[in-house]
């Protein structure tokens, strides 16, 4: 996309016209002629107001699941004003089963002083402007190219988007807003396949680890090295150690969050990313869902956005510098394919049609959950607070509420 100037044609809220944005974005520029509206559609006295008595949060990957959930949780719990970047590349990467244009309306429409940035995270100099321009208090990344499948189609295009587009925003917040936290959404495939080398014992429903020493799950401390990651898998490694060194190097407050399954009722998901979301789906519609490799029994530990969110929160408040934590579920949350199979029946009253797959996709974990015990240490306050099965039962219900099923 061409470089446009930022807060003007970039910069979209519902209802706005490119000044009352701008001036809504940045208090200081002059206000607005009379008659401008907001994203309220009443005058942007309110939007200079309310800009400048909030601290402002920049969100990548804004229409995302992770991104939406963060943009509402810090406005509504936390009372930041929220610009999101979003440029519905994943409509690219996926066709339009993945298209999050939705997600991007439901802000603007119901998100109090939500601005709206159709920017590519690669354009290094139209990142550079915004963060400029914003200064923000706080920067949550969660944009990305998020499948292994797609990886090795578009090497280019993954890793561009993944490690560059990481470091675009890790070099412009060093020029532009030092002090603030930084909070880079990684995954867990930053560990490879390492994890299927651990002694495992074969279950009913499921594979577990035999190993004592992961009783709990994969620590922060598991190897990222000398394993197979798929192209995302190494293009997401690269994006995590650079977020740490950002923190390491020149002591900006930033984190990588190794995200297992993270999901949630806003979640688009597509066969290529969104394991339960597209499960659901399927089940709803009555579509077969391909089962890859391991029997079924390959097991996924499955957080909700908004416990995402609240963690993001939590560190956002009390931020340390070149941190790890793995995100997940926890062995509570987890579950494999033939166990989401029975609790997706459950919920919608619906047998789940299947087909095997005798291949597993490559790089694919047989068991994986995390250890979550570093971040209940560093942020007691934190926990996981949206059950399996209630997470489930919204993603259900976000499915037929939206139409599509």
């Amino acid at each position: 996309m061409g470089i446009l100037p930022v807060g003007l044609h970039q910069a979209v809220g519902h209802g706005q016209d490119a000044h009352a944005t701008c001036a809504t974005a940045n208090p200081e520029m002059a206000p607005p002629p009379t008659g401008a509206k907001n994203s309220f559609g009443s005058d942007s006295t309110f939007g200079l107001y309310f800009c400048s008595m909030s601290k402002i949060i920049l969100v990548t990957g804004s229409s995302g699941l992770i991104g939406s959930e963060v943009c509402v949780y810090f406005a509504h719990e936390l009372g930041y004003q929220v610009h999101g970047l979003d440029n519905n590349q994943r409509a690219v990467f996926f066709g339009p089963q993945g298209d999050t244009r939705w997600n991007q309306r439901r802000l603007q429409e119901t998100l109090p002083g939500f601005v709206h940035h159709e920017l590519d995270i690669r354009d290094r100099a139209g990142v550079l402007a915004l963060v400029r321009q914003l200064k923000p208090a706080a920067i949550v990344h969660t944009a990305a190219q998020p499948s292994h499948d797609r990886a090795a189609a578009i090497p280019f295009d993954d890793f561009d988007t993944n490690a560059g587009g990481t470091l675009n925003l890790l070099e412009a917040a060093r020029q532009a807003c030092p002090e603030s936290p930084f909070v880079n959404m990684s995954t867990n495939k930053v560990y490879g396949d390492a994890p299927n080398l651990i002694k495992l014992v074969e279950l009913d429903t499921r594979w577990d680890y035999a190993d004592p020493n992961y009783v709990h799950g994969i620590p922060e401390s598991f190897t990222i090295d000398q394993s197979k990651h798929s192209l995302f898998g190494a293009s997401k490694v690269a994006a995590d150690v650079m977020v740490q060194e950002y923190g390491r190097y020149f002591g900006l407050p930033t984190c990588c969050l190794r995200g297992g399954c993270l999901t949630g009722p806003n979640h688009t998901g597509v066969e290529l990313h969104g394991f339960l979301s597209y499960l659901l789906k399927c089940n709803l519609e009555g579509r077969e869902y391909r089962v890859f490799g391991y029997k079924g029994k390959q097991v996924r530990d499955n957080i909700h956005a908004l416990d995402v969110a609240r963690f993001m929160a939590a560190f956002v408040t009390a931020p340390r510098k070149g941190e790890v934590y793995n995100l997940g579920g926890g062995k509570a949350n987890s579950c494999s394919i033939i166990e989401a199979f029975s609790i997706a029946e459950k919920f919608t009253g619906k047998k789940q049609t299947s087909v095997y797959v005798d291949q597993n996709r490559i790089g694919d974990h047989v068991c994986y959950y995390s250890d979550l015990r570093k971040m209940r240490t560093h942020y007691p306050q934190w926990d996981i607070s949206v059950s399996l099965e209630e997470t489930i039962r919204q993603i259900v219900e976000a499915w037929r509420r939206r139409g599509e099923c």
